[in-house]
């Protein structure tokens, strides 16, 4: 994270590298010219260092430029776009040392070809202005980067897990209770939970939990099934072991400020999720679904009661078992909320491997494809509520995606929605099928496996009599209407 003084230095370095170059002096030339050393020339150029008066002035005037101008935040039109990306809140708040990243060697790519750049960055800010891309947008992005980046695995948070077990000597007893979490809570940490504050408070409903580090209490929301109780006290006992501080109290972050808060957000989730669903566990449970030569719904609904869990928690958990080790890297996880009397759905969460994978998130308010297993499960999970049947559902399906060769295993996850809310929730989780995945999943030569071709949305697709149709392929007439218009001009020649 940068603070505004260190921009300051590296708007400075930046238009000292960027003249010297444009001069092209070497920092020996310009080292004479100034009376400054190489290597304090060089900390400058970096922002590392930011010289005394009379060092600006004697760097001004070898560089051919006033005094003020050195100083100024602001630069000329060919370089003003890369002042804005400085000032903005993406080298202030992002971490670039997570994505290996250094500032130093970006500023000095930026002054070697700066005309292109400045056009990438104009493009970048516009697109995002046009588009309404907030700072927790942005942040939420970056880390569906950052997981990608890692193949959603990180060894550092499972060590740490088996470490946090070994060293309060906790047997591996499944699944967990809430009893068993919140004394956890209490005896090693002395924080007490408390159930009915939240609940007395009417403008607090949507909120599932909220630690109190001053009185050392975890306010919990009364009435949430025991998987999502789990859940948050497992998430209380990762930021505690992790000694996270950097975080956010309430149970989803309201207020996205920075980077690192999110990241903070997601290990403290995912220690959650490893300590609720061991990792040599899963493993075990994974190679027995798989095993089966035709999809037995059962087993993987068994793997929530066995856990304890939400669908939402075990599918996730899957994302970070099979590319590390399975090796099944491209992957999705979708998450599809839709209402009982509406015919629409939305996409609350969503995470791409190794690719950018169909389907995706889509802010155009478009129709998702109402071929996908996420839907269809969705409308078969109203009619079991209607029928007072099963409140969780799991079905799969081979979707193959109109005009490409992309075939996935999808495995969907549904749910009633989080109290009351009279929603629904599916959760789905894609592989791309390939020689690897054929050679794991037996079941995907099952004859009876559902197989339907698919797109992203109703106004994109052009599958002709689609019986799902939920909107015109509007988008498809588009550019149909100009490639005719294409033929036309071609015909006048």
């Amino acid at each position: 994270m940068l603070t505004d003084a260190q921009v300051i230095r590296l708007i400075f370095g930046f238009k000292t590298r960027y003249l010297r170059l444009q001069k092209k002096l070497s920092y020996q030339e310009l080292s004479k010219m100034t009376g400054l050393s190489t290597s304090y020339l060089n900390d400058i150029e970096k922002g590392k260092r930011y010289p005394k008066p009379d060092k600006i002035t004697n760097l001004a005037i070898a560089l051919g430029v006033d005094y003020n101008y050195m100083v100024a935040t602001n630069a000329s039109k060919k370089l003003q776009p890369i002042i804005d990306l400085l000032h903005s809140n993406f080298f202030k708040l992002f971490p670039l040392e997570e994505f290996g990243l250094s500032t130093a060697k970006m500023l000095e790519l930026f002054t070697q070809t700066p005309d292109r750049v400045n056009a990438f960055i104009s493009t970048i800010f516009k697109l995002a202005r046009n588009y309404q891309v907030g700072e927790s947008q942005f942040y939420k992005e970056a880390l569906r980067s950052y997981q990608d980046m890692y193949n959603n695995y990180f060894g550092d948070i499972e060590e740490a897990c088996r470490q946090f077990k070994q060293y309060f000597s906790i047997k591996e007893t499944l699944p967990f209770t809430t009893a068993f979490l919140e004394e956890q809570l209490s005896e090693l940490y002395d924080i007490k939970v408390d159930r009915k504050a939240l609940s007395k408070q009417a403008n607090l409903q949507s909120i599932r939990s909220y630690y109190e580090p001053n009185s050392k209490r975890l306010f919990v929301k009364d009435g949430l099934k025991s998987a999502q109780d789990n859940f948050l006290l497992a998430r209380e006992l990762g930021y505690q072991f992790l000694k996270i501080e950097d975080r956010a109290y309430e149970t989803t972050v309201l207020k996205i400020d920075s980077f690192d808060k999110l990241l903070n957000y997601h290990k403290a989730s995912y220690f959650a999720a490893a300590l609720l669903m061991s990792e040599e566990e899963i493993i075990k449970d994974i190679k027995a679904l798989t095993r089966e030569n035709v999809w037995k719904p059962e087993l993987m609904l068994s793997l929530v009661d066995k856990y304890n869990v939400t669908p939402d928690m075990l599918l996730q958990r899957l994302t970070n078992i099979l590319p590390h080790h399975f090796g099944l890297e491209d992957l999705f996880f979708i998450k599809l909320r839709g209402y009982e009397q509406e015919d629409k759905f939305t996409m609350t969460k969503n995470l791409h491997l190794s690719r950018l994978h169909n389907p995706y998130n889509n802010e155009l308010s478009e129709h998702y494809c109402r071929r996908w297993v996420s839907v269809t499960s969705l409308h078969e999970l109203h009619e079991n509520v209607i029928a007072s049947k099963a409140t969780v559902i799991a079905d799969t399906q081979i979707s193959k995606y109109w005009q490409t060769d992309n075939e996935y295993l999808c495995i969907s996850l549904a749910k009633e929605g989080f109290l009351g809310s009279k929603s629904r929730v599916s959760v789905t989780l894609g592989l791309l099928i390939n020689d690897k995945v054929r050679g794991i999943f037996n079941f995907l030569s099952d004859p009876k496996l559902k197989y339907r071709e698919v797109h992203t949305t109703c106004e994109r697709c052009g599958i002709v009599d689609c019986e799902s149709r939920a909107a015109d392929p509007v988008i498809i007439k588009q550019l149909a209407e100009r490639e005719d218009i294409f033929k036309g001009l071609a015909r006048l020649g």
